[in-house]
Formats: structure tokens, C-alpha cells, sequence
């Protein structure tokens, strides 16, 4: 490939509203170019890395036994009204009228398509196991779309299905997939982890997700540095940090706390370490008759509620708010800030984080503003409360297995999913047995988001003069700059000799035949993160030699000429 024939469009200024690297650099780069919020058009170059992430995911597929079909962006509401999504999944699902104004979804996955099909082609247990998968557009309509490809509307994503006989199979199914997955981004260069995570909107019982470690990732990931305990925060199990609950010291006191609506200004009040606080959380599940049921969490007040947790307690796993301050008024008699657990107006359900549960003479609000108690001990002054885990893990948390916790930031690149029935119950999705008795189709689903990797890449690989590839995604492996091509045939003739033969190994190369100014061109390919740039100028060639430079070096090597090919071809298999 060469300059003069290819588009290149780089900008000195990234866009005003892109607030992550990846956007800044990508759009800098004209890799990307903004049609509308969280909507982009692939320029060449963006397109290009976009391909070469999709030849890995697929190879690594097929090498897994799943085989590749394409469903349609564009799906009938009646497969998602028969799931139940159609309702369920919310303002994300973009819902739209053909002309004789029946309804469909420009879809943000495929389950209830891929399911269809199922129940259509699969009749047997000997058509027994199946893996389909497609590279698709995806269409989320996020309430706030941003980051560039981290958080778009439209955006690329390979996304595969499994069927099996019974859930044993279809963990196998499950474990193939997730091996693939290690492959793919190993493969891709990515520094990664894979760590247990909720299932949320899709469903399942087993779920992975694989995260890209990046400072600027939106997801925490709570790890084991001495083991390979990894975990979305949202899953991570928090310790108990209090052993034994010691023994009561203190009697029960009302002490004023005004303009104290947090636990930390009461801790400082009080001369009291925050530790010593419990914070009240009150949530609201609605009933049928009557008013709404009230819960009051209990945290320690240096922690933080982990919703996800939350909604999986018995009694809120169907769905809960947070109450609002007329309820909270009217439960306990006082506006937020000032709420604990003693005496109530009516009737709670109080549930208290397992460290919360052990602890002695703490402090917590009094249901009057301005007051809090302290000295508060369960048994004496409080019933025994239910036990649950309720909390964020935090950094340094010891881990039951031995060891301390960490906590990491990370972006989601893949998720892998156990369905089990979830989605072939609703919609009788069965196969006939050895038996000739229908059995439902145990699933599995597992998505990569090609375009999220793209943006993930350049997050975690990047300096202050542009993006920093890995050699199996980059836009080009190697760019050839000739310093005064126009002028110089010497330059122009060795440059295309050094072109050829490089292509002859498969090199994947740009030469840029812009005559640009030097200072010109490796700021451009810098900003685009080629990961060999190979200098030819007529100074240097009087020697013998031409430059050489890694994009992840901070020097040069001089190499004779005659020896450049094979000293790149060694530095590409290094990278």
C-alpha cells in the first residue's frame, strides 16, 4: 500500500466532546468519524483493524467447532414479545414501525432469533451439540452515549450461541468457549482477565466476563495478586472483617450530631473512627394491596451498598427502589441522614452486612435529625438482625483463600453466559431424545465486542504521541518513510526495494510516498501507532544503513541496509 493512494486524514485537535483516549486518538487518527451521538462511520484504517480483530475471532471459533451463519440487524417484535424482552429489556431496545406499521427491533443480541432457528432446524439429539455464530452490527440506544466505541449505540460484535442435550453437555459447551476466549485475546496481544460476573439482563446461572486492564475502564475488578481469583465487583464475595463480635462497653446514648447527615461528619463530631458507624440504606419493594414494603440495609459507613447484591436477596429479587423521602418520613419519622435501625414507626425488614452483624457499641442515627446513638449493641438494644453480604469489597480486604484482595479497573471486551433453558422454555425450543420424548435445549450465549476491542487496545496501550498497537491488530505492521522521495531516486529505488521484498513475507506495509516533511510524517505515524517505522534518507544510505524504530522503543537502530529485512522480521516476531 502506498500513501498516495491510500486516505489519510490526521487532525492536530481531537473533538471537543471525545472525553476518552481511544475516541481522541482514533478520531485524531481518522480511523473513526462521528455521524450522529454514539453512531460512527469506519474509515479505512479503522476498518482495517476491525478486520484483522475479526480474522482472529473467527479462526479461533471455527477452531472451537462453532460454525458461522449471519442473522438479520432487523427482527420481528413477535420472537421478542414471545421471550418476554419485549417489555423486559427496556428504552435501550430501539423498537420501530415498517409501513404496515408492525412492529420490530433493531437488535442489541440475538437470543430470541438464534432460539427460533433452533426450534426449526434442531429435531434430534443426534443433530447434537451445535454452536452458531455471526459478526453483526448491534444497536443499544443508550440514554448517554460517549467514549467513543466504549459506549455507542451502533457497534460490532461477534456473538455465538450454543445448544446441547442437558446441562452437562452444555457446560462443556460453556468451558470450549471460554478457551476460546483466552485464545482470542491472548492472540490479539491484550493484557486481560477473566473473572466471574453477574448475568444481568441476558440471564443464566455461570457467567465470565473478560476484562482489558485499563486505568480509564468503567468496570472494577477485584483480584487475588497471589492467586487467579478474579471477580466483576459486582460478584466478588466481601469477608466478614470482624471475626467475633466483642463484647458490650458502652450503654446506649443519644448524642447530638447536628448537620450530620453522613457518617463521616459523625465520626469526625464524635471523636469516633468511621468504622464505628453503620449507614442505613432504605429500600421499597411494591405489594399488590397496600403500601410498599420497606427495608433498612445496614453498612458499615466506610463501605458501599452493592446493588447487584442487594437484588438477589429473597424478597427483592423480583425488582426494588429506593424509597422515596415521604416513605422514609413516614417509616421513620425523620428526613434521610439521621435513620437507623431502633424503633421505627412501623414495621421493616432489616437485613445487616455480615461485618455490620458482628459489631459492638456502634453508632448509628437516632430517627430524630440532629440526634445519632452510640453505644449500640445487637441483643441488648436490638434483635438479632438477618445476615447478609451486602457490600462492596474494598481494596485490601483479606481473601478467605489466603492472601489480600486488589481491585483493578477494566473494560469488558467479552462475556461469556450459561442459559441453561432460560430462553428455549419460553419459547419450546426441543429436541426429540433417545427416548422420542421432547427435551428443551440446555444454551449457552458468549459475545465479543469487536469494535470495544479496537477502543479497549488503544486504552491500554498508549503515550502521549498516539496509540501503541499490538503487531496482530495494527492498521499496518511496518510504514516505510522516505525522507525526500521526489528528489532523491537513490531513496525512492531503495525504498520500493525494501517494499517488495518485505511484501514477499507477508508483511502487512505502508509505504508513505507523500514527500511530506519528516517531521511531518512520524508525528502522523506516531498519532496512528505503526508498530515499526523504517527511515530511509540519502545521508544515511551514504553509510549503508537505514533507521529503524519501535514504536515501543524510545530508541533507534542503524542497520545496514542489506541486513534491514531479516532485523525486521525478527523485531516483528518480538512484538
Amino acid at each position: 500500500m502506498y500513501a498516495s493512494k491510500y486516505h489519510l486524514n490526521t487532525l492536530k485537535e481531537a473533538p471537543a466532546d471525545a472525553e476518552v483516549i481511544s475516541h481522541q486518538l482514533m478520531t485524531r487518527a481518522g480511523m473513526i468519524r462521528k455521524v450522529a451521538g454514539g453512531i460512527y462511520t469506519y474509515m479505512p484504517m479503522g476498518l482495517k483493524v476491525l478486520r484483522k480483530i475479526e480474522h482472529i475471532v473467527r479462526e479461533e471459533m471455527d477452531r472451537a467447532g462453532a460454525v458461522e451463519l449471519l442473522m438479520p440487524v432487523v427482527q420481528p417484535a413477535e420472537l421478542w414479545q414471545e421471550s418476554g424482552r419485549w417489555e423486559q429489556y427496556g428504552a435501550e431496545l430501539l423498537r420501530i414501525k415498517d409501513r404496515h406499521q408492525r412492529d420490530f427491533v433493531l437488535q442489541p443480541t440475538s437470543e430470541e432469533v438464534v432460539t427460533d432457528i433452533a426450534r426449526n432446524e434442531i429435531h434430534s439429539w443426534r443433530q447434537l451439540p451445535v454452536n452458531f455464530y455471526h459478526i453483526q452490527t448491534k444497536f443499544r440506544d443508550e440514554r448517554r452515549p460517549r467514549f467513543g466505541l466504549l459506549r455507542g449505540r451502533e457497534f460490532l460484535m461477534k456473538d455465538a450461541y450454543s445448544f446441547d442435550r442437558d446441562a452437562e453437555a452444555a457446560q462443556s459447551s460453556y468451558d470450549a468457549m471460554y478457551q476460546a476466549y483466552q485464545r482470542i485475546f491472548t492472540r490479539i496481544g491484550l493484557n486481560f482477565r477473566a473473572v466471574a460476573a453477574d448475568t444481568g439482563a441476558i440471564g443464566g446461572s455461570r457467567s465470565h466476563e473478560f476484562q482489558v486492564i485499563a486505568d480509564t475502564g468503567e468496570d472494577l475488578i477485584v483480584y487475588n495478586p497471589d492467586s487467579d481469583y478474579a471477580a466483576n465487583i459486582e460478584m466478588a464475595e466481601a469477608p466478614n472483617l470482624i471475626a467475633e463480635r466483642a463484647p458490650a462497653s458502652e450503654s446506649l446514648t443519644k448524642r447530638a450530631t447536628p448537620q450530620a447527615p453522613k457518617c463521616e461528619i459523625v465520626a469526625e463530631q464524635l471523636g469516633r473512627p468511621l468504622q464505628d458507624t453503620v449507614k442505613s440504606i432504605v429500600l421499597a419493594t411494591e405489594a399488590k394491596d397496600g403500601p410498599a414494603r420497606i427495608w433498612l440495609l445496614l453498612i458499615r459507613g466506610d463501605h458501599e451498598l452493592n446493588e447487584v447484591k442487594a437484588g438477589k436477596l429473597p424478597g427483592l429479587e423480583n425488582g426494588y427502589r429506593f424509597a422515596t423521602e415521604e416513605e422514609i418520613l413516614e417509616t421513620f419519622g425523620c428526613v434521610p441522614g439521621y435513620l437507623g435501625p431502633i424503633a421505627p414507626h412501623r414495621e421493616i425488614t432489616i437485613i445487616a452486612d455480615h461485618t455490620v452483624a458482628h459489631m459492638a457499641d456502634f453508632i448509628c442515627g437516632a430517627n430524630e435529625e440532629g440526634f445519632h446513638y452510640s453505644g449500640v449493641n445487637w441483643g441488648r438494644d436490638l434483635p438479632e438482625p438477618q445476615r447478609a453480604d451486602l457490600r462492596n469489597v474494598v481494596d485490601g480486604d483479606p481473601d478467605p483463600q489466603g492472601g489480600r484482595l486488589a481491585i483493578q479497573r477494566g473494560i469488558e471486551v467479552g462475556h461469556v453466559f450459561f442459559l441453561g433453558d432460560k430462553y428455549s422454555r419460553t419459547l419450546n425450543a426441543t429436541f426429540l431424545e433417545t427416548d422420542g420424548k421432547p427435551a428443551l435445549l440446555q444454551m449457552g450465549c458468549y459475545g465479543i465486542g469487536i469494535s470495544r476491542i479496537a477502543a479497549a487496545a488503544i486504552e491500554q496501550s498508549h503515550d502521549d504521541r498516539g496509540m501503541v498497537w499490538p503487531r496482530a491488530i495494527a492498521p499496518f505492521e511496518v510504514v516505510l518513510c522516505p525522507i525526500g522521495i521526489g528528489k532523491s531516486e537513490t531513496v525512492r529505488n531503495t525504498t520500493e526495494g525494501l517494499y517488495r521484498d518485505l511484501a514477499d513475507y507477508g508483511v502487512d506495509l505502508i509505504m508513505d510516498d507523500r514527500d511530506a516533511r519528516p517531521g511531518i510524517m512520524f508525528a502522523d505515524w506516531e498519532l496512528i501507532g505503526a508498530p515499526i517505522r523504517v527511515t530511509v534518507g540519502e545521508r544515511s544510505l551514504k553509510d549503508g544503513v537505514v533507521e529503524i524504530q519501535s514504536r515501543r522503543e524510545a530508541e533507534s537502530h542503524r542497520v545496514p541496509l542489506a541486513q534491514a529485512v531479516t532485523f525486521i522480521l525478527e523485531q516483528l516476531k518480538s512484538l
